[in-house]
This record gives structure tokens, sequence and C-alpha cells, in this order.
């Protein structure tokens, strides 16, 4: 699959040869949906808690005799049913995290990536690289080109004054190749690779 290379502003740059493996799939529902909810699962903090009966602090005593009142029957006061009682069944410190194989995950990739480009929302540019770390500028350079929802992925190391430029930009997110995942890919409009991404995407996967 061969796509043409461009700048940010417009001008063609040549163009580059794309694997069908990585770039060429049908994608599935069903496999973006299982990265998608391992992904979120797995930075979920898992920090709520609430108390149970058995860690909140008051009296044990019996409330009142057993028979003979005509009430039901009560033990202690931290008992649910009683206000400022213990949680039934509440919430707990826990990992939310599940297991997903690793070759699931890659396939998930390769599916988002595909499907990119089958809704004709990637776009491959030569590099992402600015003079100066102005964010007025890179945002009127983004407005010719349409891109209001986008994820760019450079090389190993991205441009410093591309990153502070975009990043104050809303709907614009800016990553390393190797912090490419499926969530950050399906949730942008637009997906930008520069070519440095494509060839380091392409040595990943061979």
């Amino acid at each position: 699959m061969k796509l043409s290379i461009t700048t940010f502003e417009g001008s063609e740059a040549g163009s580059v040869d794309l694997s069908d493996e990585i770039f060429g799939l049908e994608p599935r529902a069903d496999i973006l949906q299982r990265v998608v909810r391992w992904q979120l699962a797995k930075r979920q903090a898992g920090t709520h808690k609430t108390k149970g009966r058995s860690e909140i602090d008051r009296t044990k005593k019996k409330l009142y005799k057993q028979k003979g009142t005509g009430g039901a029957r009560h033990g202690a006061a931290s008992a649910p049913q009683f206000r400022g009682g213990g949680r039934a069944f509440g919430p707990v410190v826990r990992s939310h995290a599940h297991d997903l194989p690793k070759k699931v995950r890659a396939l998930g990739l390769k599916h988002a990536l595909s499907s990119k480009v089958k809704t004709q929302q990637l776009i491959i540019v030569d590099k992402a690289v600015a003079d100066i770390a102005k964010t007025k500028a890179l945002k009127e350079t983004f407005g010719k080109r349409g891109l209001a929802n986008v994820l760019i992925i450079d090389g190993a190391e991205i441009d410093q004054n591309f990153a502070l430029a975009a990043r104050n930009i809303p709907n614009v997110d800016v990553l390393p190749v190797q912090g490419i995942n499926v969530y950050d890919i399906l949730r942008r409009d637009s997906l930008v690779l520069t070519k440095a991404a494509v060839d380091a995407l392409e040595a990943r996967f061979k």
C-alpha cells in the first residue's frame, strides 16, 4: 500500500510503502474493544474503600435484650442497617487489571492503525518539528490542514519545540512511537505519523 508523504504545511514530500500486515487489515471491533477495556482497567486506581461492620468504631454491646421488646433482634450497632453502621458489600482497595495476551495487544494496535487507513484518517508527514515553541503558530498550521482533533506520533525522540507548542492546544496529543496505543488512536479523529514513526512501527512488527 502506497501513501503520499506531506509536510505540515501541505506540500508533497515523497511517498512511502506501508506494510499490509500492519496497515491493511480489516478492522475487528471485538479485538479493539478487548484492548481498550484492558487499557482502561489497568489504569484504574482501585483506591475506593468503605468501612465494613468490623471496622466501625462503635460499641459491640447488644442494643437491648433478645426477647420481649416486640422489635427485631439486633446485636452490635455497627450493623449495616443502622445509621453510622458499616457498609454491606462495599468497595474495597483492589487492582482492576486483568491479563490480555501479548499477541492480542499487538493485533489490536495493527487493527487500530488499519482502521485509520480505511477511514482515510491517517496522515504521513516527513517530520514533526517547530523552529520556535509558539502555540499560536502551530495552531494556525493545524487549522490549515483541518487538524482539530489529532494524535501525532513521532519517532523515538520528540522535537522539544514542537511538543511545547502543541501541549496547550485542546484535543491534540503528541507521543513518541514507544507510547503509541489503541485507546489514544481511537479517541482522536485523525492520526498523524512521521516517517520515523512508520519505520519504527514496521521494524517493531517485523
